[in-house]
């Protein structure tokens, strides 16, 4: 298949799937979210991929919602959509992001530059997390006048614990790459120039262990992540978005 916003990569058994969208930071629109969820989907049949790396093209992992051209809004608030369509649009981020995580290939998030929003949401549906140093977080989505959706809340709270994922969703506030390492949200931090190489070598490692055994785990993972209610918790969070995304502030956030 041919791809708008994203660059596929083949490694032997390691796919690397790149967001290319370096213009805008690898902003994300309905365009990237609904081939996130396509790409991931095909390649749930790609038996001979045992790893898929998730990274960014550009100076940036991703820098969340392109806020010129936000996820689903043309059809979110277009006079000629029809309730179910709008509420279609408005689970765009979700969809996406359940592709990554029921993929049975293990995924690693190569990081850098921003993760920011919707970044950072993409980032918690992979399995590993590597991250340059001088890599910036943060969660902006309370300050912009919406909630953060897409079922990153619960991702965040099943990674790092309520009290934490509270603090960095409604302070909003910036942290490094270090601060994420301390928080439990990256595997690795490493050197800018050994980024690459790094997860390369990561890729390597998880590709060469018994395929079946591997398989199992993730399985027991989203076993373990279903007892917490994950799917229940974000089937809600599009009709959440779209709600907010009427209120003045987030239309001053997200202009149509």
């Amino acid at each position: 298949m041919t791809w708008q916003t994203l660059e596929l990569e083949e490694r032997g058994p390691v796919t690397w799937v790149w967001l290319r969208r370096p213009e805008r930071r690898n902003a994300l629109n309905a365009v990237a979210l609904e081939e996130i969820a396509a790409c991931f989907a095909a390649l749930q049949t790609r038996f001979d991929t045992r790893v898929v790396v998730l990274g960014g093209r550009g100076p940036s992992f991703c820098a969340g919602a392109d806020r010129k051209d936000p996820p689903g809004a043309a059809r979110m608030g277009a006079d000629d959509a029809t309730p179910r369509e709008r509420r279609h649009a408005s689970q765009l981020g979700r969809r996406a992001l359940e592709a990554i995580e029921a993929l049975d290939a293990v995924t690693i998030a190569r990081l850098h530059g921003h993760a920011i929003g919707g970044g950072f949401a993409l980032a918690l549906a992979c399995d590993f997390r590597v991250a340059a140093q001088g890599t910036v977080f943060s969660i902006p989505e309370v300050d912009l006048g919406i909630p953060l959706a897409w079922g990153a809340v619960p991702r965040l709270v099943r990674d790092v614990g309520a009290l934490r994922a509270r603090e960095l969703i409604l302070l909003c506030d910036r942290i490094d790459a270090s601060d994420a390492l301390a928080h439990g949200l990256l595997n690795r931090v490493v050197p800018p120039d050994a980024l690459d190489a790094a997860v390369a070598d990561l890729a390597a490692r998880l590709a060469a262990k018994p395929e079946i055994a591997v398989h199992m785990t993730k399985t027991q993972f989203r076993a373990y992540a279903a007892t917490l209610a994950l799917g229940d918790a974000t089937e809600t969070d599009g009709d959440l978005l779209f709600a907010a995304s009427r209120t003045g502030v987030a239309r001053k956030s997200f202009p149509a």
